[in-house]
């Protein structure tokens, strides 16, 4: 919705060179401001030969009291009905508290426990609380900042927003590559995480009787993304609501099971809680921010909350903001009751013990794998497994709305049915390819938490200061200019930290190897 053109209606309408859209019956009840637009004339098939006329002004949309004394029109995007983000606008509440909990809950919540192990108690639970807050405050900006009083516009994505708030040419420099990460890395790590847990599920199951050959690491990885390239031809964003109803009942349950069943066998033998100290000032001080750098990573997920918006209907009523935020709270309310108990207890069960790789799941089978039921270790294998397929749909979905937008705003006609797939299909094997090549990827959580981290604690404060304007040295005002330049500020020494910490400590590199 880059281009949108405001149309006074005491102005006189030219017709341009542009080629028609023919745009179909579902785009004018789903993709825009209202269930019930007006769109401009030249949105519609006109005859070549004729003056397109201009109807009568009705003021229907979300914003339609400023509209309304300004006396203007917004005009809409066609190119919205036939992407799949926008495509259709019948969500709810409770799809958004599906696609809000699965993806906020993944598997960078088992290693929180992990960043314990440097900070200790008292500095694990405070950041671990601040971030959780912070973030939350941030997911509220978005939320409000998803309809615009000034334009009319609903911002479907998030570099939309961006875009619109620090030009196009900063946003891409800002926002790109964090939210591409976010994304396509994202699927990346869910093939190498699913793949594994795969594997381990096969073991828990053939108990060692099994005859047959197992499948080798890169054939489960195969597997995986297989199932998540059949399971992303969902048509759309909305259509995908039960599978991400399924995908956060079952990151609910494993991460309760883990938790729940590391606290009930006990602390285990020789634990500590003495958090571990570098050999030098220097390592030990970037070795605090690279585990912080973990902590934020727990909380990625906000470049899909606009599109999670754009999937609900809007009126002037009945704003989007409203059920958005209603299903936001329902979500982070059972995140926080994952998060917390999986930290705490995990730290409470296995101290220093706890496995850098993949962290509470690996300790449950590394500690508990004999004296735990083979059903409970192979449900929670099953849960992470559902979860990660899953969670690779929604994050999926900004891509696969990019790149059918190309072909959409160049051809200004909606995709024949077998072009989403080849497409959905290229982008899965194209991140097994990834997976197969960089699978240590996974390992990198305190670097990517730095890089990713602006898009989710920095930008929605700066882009409230500059869509809304608060008075200057107001507490609003005040509060977003604080957050901003501290998350800034906290996401370079991240990145530098993670850096440092790669290079002094090692990543097991070995491409074309997973193991």
């Amino acid at each position: 919705m880059g281009d949108v053109n405001e149309i006074g209606s005491n102005k006189a309408v030219s017709v341009g060179t542009t080629p028609p859209i023919s745009a179909p019956p579902s785009q004018f009840h789903s993709p825009s401001l209202s269930r019930s637009p007006l769109l401009a004339s030249d949105d519609h098939i006109q005859p070549a030969n004729k003056t397109p006329r201009i109807s009568t002004p009705r003021f229907v949309t979300p914003l339609g009291t400023p509209i309304r004394r300004a006396l203007q029109l917004t005009r809409l995007d066609p190119h919205d009905a036939w992407l799949p983000i926008t495509e259709s606008r019948n969500g709810n509440a409770y799809y958004a508290a599906f696609h809000t909990l699965c993806s906020g809950i993944g598997i960078q919540a088992l290693v929180l426990p992990v960043a314990f192990t440097i900070l200790g108690w008292t500095w694990g639970i405070i950041p671990l609380t601040l971030a959780f807050i912070w973030q939350l405050y941030t997911l509220y900006l978005l939320v409000q900042l998803h309809e615009s009083t000034e334009t009319g516009m609903r911002y479907s994505r998030y570099m939309q927003l961006c875009s619109a708030t620090f030009g196009e040419k900063l946003a891409k420099w800002l926002a790109l590559f964090p939210i591409m990460y976010l994304s396509g890395g994202t699927c990346v790590v869910l093939i190498i995480i699913g793949g594994q847990t795969c594997k381990m599920f096969f073991d828990v199951i053939c108990g060692g009787t099994c005859t047959a050959e197992p499948p080798t690491i890169v054939e489960w990885f195969l597997i995986f993304t297989s199932a998540a390239v059949l399971l992303s031809q969902l048509p759309n964003l909305n259509s995908i609501a039960g599978v991400s109803l399924i995908g956060a009942i079952t990151a609910f349950g494993y991460c309760t099971l883990i938790w729940v069943v590391s606290v009930i066998e006990g602390r285990t033998e020789g634990v500590t809680y003495n958090p571990v100290r570098g050999s030098t000032e220097v390592t030990r001080i970037f070795d605090v921010f690279n585990t912080l750098g973990i902590v934020s990573f727990a909380f990625r997920g906000h470049n899909l909350i606009l599109e999670i918006q754009a999937t609900m209907p809007s009126d002037e009523k009945h704003p989007s903001s409203v059920p958005m935020w209603k299903g936001v709270k329902i979500a982070y309310t059972l995140v926080a009751m994952c998060l917390f108990p999986l930290a705490i207890g995990g730290y409470w069960a296995y101290g220093q013990r706890i496995p850098e790789n993949r962290g509470m799941l690996t300790a449950l089978f590394v500690f508990h794998g004999k004296d735990t039921s083979q059903f409970i270790l192979g449900l929670t294998s099953l849960f992470v497994i559902i979860n990660a397929l899953s969670s690779f749909q929604i994050y999926g979905m900004p891509t696969f709305d990019g790149m059918e937008s190309v072909y959409v705003k160049k051809k200004k006609k909606a995709l024949p049915w077998w072009f989403p797939a080849i497409l959905r299909a290229m982008f899965g094997y194209g991140c097994f390819f990834v997976a197969v090549a960089i699978p240590f990827l996974a390992s990198l959580a305190g670097l990517v938490g730095g890089i990713a981290l602006p898009v989710t604690l920095v930008y929605p404060c700066f882009m409230w200061l500059k869509v809304k304007k608060p008075k200057a040295f107001t507490p609003i005002w005040c509060l977003n200019w604080v957050l901003g330049l501290l998350g800034m500020a906290l996401s370079g020494v991240l990145v530098a930290a993670g850096i440092y910490v790669i290079i002094d400590t090692g990543v097991e590199v070995s491409f074309f190897d997973p193991r």
